[in-house]
């Protein structure tokens, strides 16, 4: 029950410096709304962690809640890894093209 209590006090503390981020418009609408949702689904499944162990035993999983939980969250950080390599490849890509545009510009 600690470390439930303990977690949602590190969520709100994210959510906070979230809304901030927001009002300095450090943060775009989209990326703010993604992690307000990541944020709040968090504190759900930590509140419902009990909830979360039952249907895991029922799915016939032998390990705890927090266990498939931790399982997704590592899936979840490697598809956001992956959707992040993809992004710079394609900003790369496109600073490139951009460069070269410039440079040939500048030669005539």
């Amino acid at each position: 029950m600690l470390q439930q209590i303990i977690a949602l006090f590190i969520i709100a503390f994210f959510l906070a410096r979230l809304f901030w981020q927001k009002q300095k418009k450090q943060i775009g609408a989209n990326e703010f709304l993604f992690w307000l949702i990541f944020w709040f689904l968090a504190a759900i499944a930590i509140i419902a962690i009990k909830f979360i162990d039952k249907l895991v035993a029922k799915l016939g999983f032998t390990g705890s809640g927090i266990e498939v939980l931790l399982y997704l969250s590592i899936v979840l950080l490697f598809y956001l890894i992956f959707r992040l390599r993809l992004r710079l490849a394609k900003v790369e890509r496109n600073l490139t093209k951009i460069i070269r545009e410039i440079t040939l510009n500048n030669k005539k």
